[in-house]
């Protein structure tokens, strides 16, 4: 099912619609409906129970006004006390129409099933008597013709029988003093059946001053008459009286007003039975009943509800638990087209304020909102506190009203309306303009918090309330998240703390931090970009020669280790538009200060991604000036609030955590150079570049770029020999050349951008040995002299070293060197044999046997070749070495010891013993410190050392 938008399934009362509604029409008044001077929709019966809805409470108040009519039973007093605009007016509305029968029941939408149920068959027609407590003055007499009536007693008997009723009581109208409770049992007798209601009668009470005597009598003859009127009631079957008293501050007013109420209560407390009219779920219905004529389908109704009931759960995680449930289903259908938290907001926060009455004060707000949202053709699927136009005059006047002074200027720059920031981050982000986020937001925000924001002890809306009153099925929760921080970024009046979000006239540090941010420059925001930028990097197993941050050629050094070199933000990369990147990367690349670079093949290159760099560099003087105020509040150069002092360490806290974050998802690019060779296989020289981002969710930035260069085989750390084999076939072994320099090789590497970049020279040497322990790649030897190749070998093997001497050897020229060998070695050990049968002990024709091959590709060493058995008269079976280290490289140094010459033992299995030698000479004439003799005295202990000691000159 399509989600549709409310218009096309609700339609509002035509009033509503064209925006001719009277706002004064929502706010019932007894008086002229008695006096037949109402507006249609109260005046007419059947028009009013058309769009009343008649709740539960007032279902069962009706039902006892009808039976006590009839003499069936029912309440004599009934006392309506409710909160400021509760429903009490309305609902003695519906009893006055009700009794006075100026229509059948049957005409009366909702009455009949009532009467049904109060089993009445016939409702008789009732005398009506309307006191209202405004009206009427106790110091000025009401006027009936010739009449002037001056008490509450004479304008009841006089509306009740006229003339006639009015003699029963005369004396007592015109002394000023309570009829007493046998004159009133007679009039009620003779006016049965009759309904007698009575509104804002502590009003009227009020304006009794202490001591004084007024033509409507006193205070304490008023009061008499009340008791004496709930008395007499009780005694008059047919008789009822309905009476409305405030429950909220903002009707009982002034003290005499809570004096008036206290007595009233008292006297009426003896008798009535209170009912609460208007219960919080019903208000749904009654403001749908009055505002539209049709609200739907019930199957398009519940079909929009259960997209978005599904939408909430789907996304549970993100919106209040409420709703989750079934019964939030079913608020969503009873309220449609308002959604439940337009209510909830309304009847929760609003009702709060002194001016806004519970159901009248929804009426009259709602009523300009659906005709502005009409008139501008909105296509809400629900009327959500995101719809609210708040940039519409009409409906930011109707807001202000009940807010206290300073707001119009808040929500025209802050909330809504044509020149607003929220329109403008709207406006220039499509992103956010395709759902209207950040204006969403803003309306729900204010919606929520407005009423509320100077005397909340915890203090604006959750974020699940913000994105249950913004989001729509199908929308994409995230642009809402996002927008709110954007807005948080922009707007002076929008405040948080934690989870919770609030507007507020007075406008928060954002101005402030406008003005710091101002006065930062680039030179302060680079150390900051630069530091940051360093922070995101871990230790490298691949950048040994370490981590360049926007450092310039010359500083960049130009040895064999490999290293990362990250460009400053203005050379920033896009796919669009690499080239400042590429620029920069070539310039570093090519040059070493005033030198040119040897060694281009051991630099990468990570840069920033241009189109972030604006925001990163934004973020960062944001950070910064929330930074400077903080420090100023501490140093007291700025005079704060607690709270506001607060808001300003928190509001920096989160700068820098963005800050940090913007840092990720700026720098990403990592950037390979290379040289593609053309297919004539002569190297150009020029510069090929290959880059790839590197993911910005990345836990550890330093590992995820060492998976790409591995991935990617812009490194290697382990090699096949058959790659290295292929390698000095294509580019070394040509044109008959039958060996090449093991140092060349791995200098050309480092060099050379076409060739393979090798960690390390380890890789090399580790592929040298894999390679010549086997007869299928290529040969090794120790040192070539005149066409001799010493320390040989081929298909075994052998302690590779990396340095001027080393070669290594093609293969078939290696394979037919180890031929030459194999026939020398077979020749010699003949020789032995020989010599053994004739006991010479000795080898003839040694020196000519070790002669050259014919085609000059190298013979064995005076080494290779000399037979076994020369060599029994010295067996080397002990080893020893001595070497001093400098102090500062040490570390280092020992690690290359271990490798290069320990761990040919190691791999032999032979026994190894190491000790060390230390020697310190004091710097110092004073000798070593006590804390420097106790401190090595220690760590040699932990060490285990075997002796130690620290001895005078």
């Amino acid at each position: 099912m399509s989600l549709k938008p409310w218009r096309e399934i609700a339609r509002p009362h035509d009033d509503v619609l064209k925006g001719t509604t009277k706002q004064s029409e929502f706010a019932a008044d007894i008086s002229q409906v008695a006096g037949g001077i109402a507006s249609e929709e109260y005046q007419n019966p059947v028009k009013f129970f058309a769009r009343t809805f008649i709740t539960e409470g007032m279902s069962l108040l009706l039902s006892s006004v009808a039976q006590r009519l009839a003499g069936q039973g029912g309440d004599p007093v009934i006392q309506l006390q409710t909160s400021f605009g509760g429903g009490k007016t309305h609902t003695m509305l519906a009893v006055y129409h009700l009794a006075s029968r100026e229509v059948a029941t049957s005409e009366l939408h909702g009455v009949p099933p009532i009467l049904d149920a109060a089993g009445i068959v016939d409702l008789p027609t009732a005398n009506v008597a309307v006191l209202d407590g405004l009206k009427m003055s106790p110091s000025q007499p009401a006027v009936h013709g010739s009449l002037a009536v001056n008490t509450l007693w004479g304008e009841l008997a006089y509306q009740l029988m006229g003339e006639e009723g009015y003699a029963l009581v005369a004396d007592s109208d015109r002394d000023g003093t309570s009829p007493g409770k046998d004159a009133l049992i007679k009039l009620l007798t003779q006016a049965a059946p009759c309904v007698i209601l009575i509104d804002e009668l502590q009003k009227y009470f009020a304006q009794f001053a202490a001591g004084s005597t007024f033509r409507g009598g006193t205070f304490e003859s008023n009061i008499a008459f009340v008791q004496a009127l709930t008395e007499a009631l009780k005694s008059v079957p047919k008789a009822i009286l309905l009476a409305s008293l405030p429950e909220s501050e903002a009707e009982i007013g002034s003290t005499a007003g809570e004096k008036a109420l206290t007595a009233l209560e008292k006297h009426f407390g003896r008798v009535e039975s209170v009912w609460k009219p208007v219960a919080t779920n019903e208000a749904f219905e009654i403001v749908r009943r009055r505002l539209f004529a049709d609200a739907g389908s019930r199957a398009e109704v519940e079909g929009i509800a259960r997209q978005f009931h599904d939408f909430y759960r789907k996304h549970s995680e993100q919106f209040p638990l409420e709703t989750q449930s079934n019964e939030y289903f079913e608020r969503l259908c009873q309220s449609y087209p308002i959604h439940p938290e337009i209510f909830d907001r309304l009847y929760q926060d609003w009702t709060t304020l002194d001016k806004f009455q519970r159901t009248r004060g929804v009426l009259q707000y709602m009523a300009v909102v659906i005709h502005r949202l009409w008139v501008n053709n909105n296509q809400d699927a629900l009327i959500m506190p995101g719809s609210l136009p708040l940039g519409d005059p009409d409906v930011r006047t109707k807001s202000t009203h009940y807010l206290p002074a300073g707001w119009e200027p808040v929500i025209e720059k802050d909330i809504d309306g044509q020149y607003s920031n929220p329109v403008d981050i709207d406006t220039h982000n499509s992103i956010f303009g395709s759902v209207q986020a950040a204006t969403r937001t803003c309306r729900t925000i204010f919606l929520g918090s407005a009423p509320a924001a100077a005397n909340q002890v915890v203090r604006g809306i959750e974020l699940e309330r913000i994105l249950l009153g913004s989001v729509q099925p199908g929308q994409t929760i995230g642009h809402f998240t996002d927008a709110l921080k954007r807005l948080h970024d922009k707007l002076q009046h929008l405040y948080q703390d934690q989870d919770r979000h609030w507007f507020d006239t007075k406008p928060n540090l954002r101005r402030e931090m406008e003005s710091h941010k101002q006065k930062i420059k680039d030179d302060q925001l680079e150390p900051l970009i630069r530091k940051s930028v360093g922070n995101i990097f871990a230790r490298s197993t691949i950048f040994s020669g370490g981590t360049h941050i926007f450092t310039p050629s010359k500083d960049v050094q130009d040895n064999w280790e490999i290293r990362l070199v990250v460009l400053a933000p203005a050379f920033g990369f896009s796919r669009t538009d690499p080239s400042a990147a590429y620029q920069q990367a070539e310039e570093i690349l090519t040059r070493h200060g005033e030198k040119n670079r040897l060694r281009k093949n051991r630099l990468f290159f990570f840069a920033a991604d241009s189109d972030v760099v604006g925001r990163l560099k934004e973020c960062g003087r944001i950070y910064l000036a929330w930074k400077d105020i903080v420090d100023d509040i501490r140093a007291e150069k700025l005079n704060l609030d607690l709270f506001q002092a607060k808001i300003a360490e928190k509001n920096c806290a989160a700068a820098e955590e963005t800050f940090k974050q913007v840092i990720r998802q700026t720098y990403k690019w990592l950037i390979c150079p290379t040289e593609i060779v053309p297919a004539d296989g002569n190297p150009k020289g020029k510069v090929e570049w290959e880059a790839v981002a590197v993911p910005p969710g990345s836990l550890n930035v330093t590992a995820a770029i060492e998976t790409i260069m591995i991935d990617e085989q812009w490194v290697i750390r382990e090699w096949s020999p058959i790659h290295l084999r292929n390698m000095l076939d294509r580019w070394y072994f040509k044109n008959g050349k039958a060996d090449v320099g093991i140092q060349k090789v791995w200098e050309d590497c480092s060099i050379n951008l076409y060739l393979p970049r090798l960690l390390n020279d380890h890789v090399l040497k580790d592929t040298v040995t894999a390679g010549v322990a086997s007869k299928d790649f290529f040969g090794y030897a120790a040192a070539k002299e005149n066409d001799k190749y010493s320390g040989f070998s081929f298909g075994e093997r052998a302690f590779i070293t990396i340095d001027e001497h080393a070669v290594l050897i093609q293969k078939d020229v290696a394979n037919a060197f180890w031929d030459q060998l194999e026939e020398q070695r077979r020749k010699e050990q003949q020789a032995r044999e020989g010599s053994s049968a004739d006991g010479t002990g000795g080898i003839t024709g040694g020196t000519e046997e070790t002669g050259g091959t014919e085609d000059g590709g190298g013979t064995l060493a005076d080494t290779t070749s000399t037979p076994a058995t020369t060599t029994a008269s010295a067996v080397k079976t002990r080893f020893y070495a001595d070497v001093k280290l400098n102090p500062t490289a040490a570390k280092m140094a020992f690690g290359d010891i271990m490798d290069e010459v320990i761990q040919q033992f190691l791999n032999n299995g032979d026994n190894i013993e190491i000790s060390i030698d230390i020697s310190v000479q004091s710097a110092t004439t004073d000798g070593f410190s006590e804390n420097v003799q106790r401190g090595v005295k220690e760590n040699c202990n932990t060490l285990g050392f075997d002796s130690f000691e620290f001895e005078a000159d």
